[in-house]
């Protein structure tokens, strides 16, 4: 009984390793998961007005041009092999209209990855397809709060919109609605790596409709007069193979676009913040999650000193007769040692077998909790909900090995402790 006792308290601690560890794991992952969402792996590649922009002639008037250029994207997706994703973005302020119902707001040319990389999700509709993009097709996404403000009282879905067009007597062009967002709040910016975003005047159409039909020259009207700017690219974002080639990969993307740059009209920007907060969460959860897996194997180490001191006093007479016989102090020694080491092997084998149950286990658990008790379930983030434990595969050796070594540095006192009595007095004892 008292072996097993002991085997007991061991098998707790190894098996608090392995569980521990692959929930934090999965917790981590989780975590991490939520921060690469918001942009953790992404470069942000932006058009910005140079002090001294190139001028072009536009009829009568000489405009200035700048910014990305189509041929840009188009080399780097060619030559960085890092980058697994990209999305051309264009931007431009323009009216819309529904009849007499005017707003003004942002047109934004982009492509069906524009919804999963700006978490933009569909209401009713759909997004952007690649067969708008193939076909130049005339569709549109209304915003929330796009819809609302053209359409208060009727579904937009099918229905046209009139944007306006580049020329100042140009009244509109007309595209069909094919999707309405869900309300999606304003990004605040995160530090100096990452701009906000309001996206509640949003409309948004295949880039290459807008390439199509609208050109790359904008003419506004400012104070009685027009001015005008031709730009191709508002903004490029990549999406990288990892968050460790991210900083690697904006030094290329940077390389690139000096190599056929006058004026410094792009900026590279690294979501730092994000980078420095994914780490700094991995370390918190293995840290966190460490120290009670240490406090879990002392204990049990604790309750193999407190096993073999029992043994070492009821094992008293025996210690002396073994003395007597001629047995050393370095053979007591042996003894105890591996008694204790035989019962920690055992304890750390058994809490490995039970580890490796982890998550088949707490699956099952969650499942009858959800039946028995769904009301706690559905108080729990969705997040938390679906957070599973993954094994960490060090866990498994190490646990054990740590098993090994509590059973030997608290099995060591009660050895030496054994070890130095007097024979005499051992003999003596009842």
């Amino acid at each position: 009984m008292r072996s097993m006792l002991t085997v007991l308290g061991i098998f707790i601690g190894v098996a608090s390793v392995i569980w521990l560890m692959a929930i934090g794991e999965g917790i981590s992952i989780k975590a991490q998961e939520q921060i690469e969402s918001l942009g953790a792996n992404n470069i942000i590649v932006r058009t910005i007005k140079p002090a001294n922009p190139d001028m072009v002639s536009q009829g009568r008037r000489a405009v200035p041009t700048f910014g990305l250029k189509r041929e840009d994207y188009e080399r780097i997706e060619e030559t960085i092999p890092t980058i697994v994703e990209m999305m051309p973005v264009r931007e431009i302020r323009r009216t819309f209209a529904n009849g007499p119902r005017e707003c003004d707001g942002r047109l934004v040319g982009t492509t069906p990855l524009y919804s999963k990389m700006s978490q933009i999700e569909i209401d009713r509709g759909s997004f952007i397809t690649d067969m708008d993009m193939r076909e130049n097709l005339p569709h549109c996404v209304l915003s929330a709060g796009m819809a609302e403000r053209l359409f208060p009282s009727e579904d937009p879905l099918g229905k046209t919109v009139r944007v306006q067009g580049n020329s100042p007597g140009d009244t509109g062009r007309p595209f069909k609605v094919v999707g309405v967002a869900k309300p999606r709040g304003a990004t605040a910016g995160i530090g100096g790596s990452l701009a906000g975003q309001d996206f509640t005047n949003d409309v948004y159409i295949p880039i290459s409709t807008l390439w199509n039909r609208m050109r790359d020259t904008v003419l506004t009207r400012k104070s009685g007069s027009f001015e005008g700017e031709i730009v191709e690219l508002s903004q490029m974002t990549l999406r990288v193979d990892g968050r460790k080639h991210v900083k690697e990969t904006a030094e290329i993307v940077k390389a690139t676009l000096q190599k056929t740059r006058k004026n410094e009209d792009f900026a590279v920007v690294v979501p730092l913040e994000l980078l420095e907060q994914a780490e700094t969460t991995r370390i918190m959860f293995n840290v966190f999650m460490g120290l009670i897996a240490a406090i879990s194997l002392v204990v049990g180490g604790i309750g193999i000193m407190n096993i073999m001191l029992a043994t070492v006093t009821e094992r008293t007479r025996e210690i002396g007769i073994r003395r007597a016989l001629g047995a050393k102090q370095g053979d007591i020694i042996r003894q105890f040692l591996v008694e204790t080491i035989v019962l920690s092997v055992v304890g750390g084998a058994v809490g490995v077998v039970v580890g490796l149950a982890c998550r088949p286990t707490t699956v099952f658990a969650m499942e009858i909790i959800k039946h028995q008790m769904p009301e706690v379930i559905n108080a729990l983030p969705p997040v938390v909900q679906d957070i599973q434990p993954i094994i960490v595969p060090l866990s498994i050796p190490l646990a054990f090995f740590i098993s090994v070594v509590i059973g030997i540095v608290f099995g060591l006192y009660p050895a030496y402790r054994a070890a130095a009595m007097d024979p005499i007095e051992a003999l003596r004892h009842e």
